[in-house]
């Protein structure tokens, strides 16, 4: 079983991330041993959204032109609005979830990041859950919505709110540790 502490996992943020759902999800992974990056089209710092005004920043990794799906073992996506919205727009960003959703890794969505799910036309035929707000959206796309913790669909795994992120890391962790993408990583 492939572990957690050999895994490469990126985060897709721009600035607007929900500042818990980019930092408890990072944290969590980075505790567990795996190395995780934050990847974005912007560079140097990105800053994120906590509750009700601007948060704190967090430092670009890579930036997303120069990030090679192959590399990562795992995507997640953190909420806030106006992250995924901002990332919703941008090509590259569509593409990068996409070829996660197609090449079988995990990929996590929480809260408004499911949007991002929709745009790269993989939420059909899903079952998701995502912050209620949205909630019309995913079913628009054609996804059986549920209002659970976490909801695991294949290598999707989708989550609603920050309430849920003890257990959507969790779940994230778990997937990792039971795909078998380490190996390609590690070419």
């Amino acid at each position: 079983m492939p572990s957690i502490k050999q895994a490469r996992i990126a985060i897709l943020a721009t600035n607007g991330f929900e500042q818990s759902e980019l930092e408890v999800p990072r944290d969590r992974l980075r505790e567990a041993g795996a190395e995780v990056h934050i990847v974005s089209p912007e560079s140097g710092e990105i800053t994120g959204w906590d509750k009700k005004d601007w948060g704190s920043s967090v430092p670009v990794d890579k930036s997303l032109d120069a990030v090679n799906p192959k590399d990562y073992d795992a995507l997640v996506l953190p909420g806030g609005q106006i992250n995924p919205d901002l990332l919703r727009v941008e090509e590259k960003a569509v593409q990068l979830v996409k070829s996660f959703a197609d090449s079988g890794k995990p990929l996590a969505a929480i809260c408004h990041a499911p949007w991002l799910l929709i745009e790269a036309g993989v939420a059909k035929g899903r079952r998701m859950t995502s912050y209620n707000s949205i909630a019309t959206d995913v079913k628009n796309a054609g996804a059986e919505w549920e209002d659970s913790e976490v909801v695991e669909d294949g290598n999707i795994i989708t989550s609603r709110n920050p309430g849920d992120l003890e257990a959507f890391s969790k779940a994230i962790i778990k997937a990792v540790e039971n795909s078998g993408s380490q190996s390609e990583a590690a070419e």
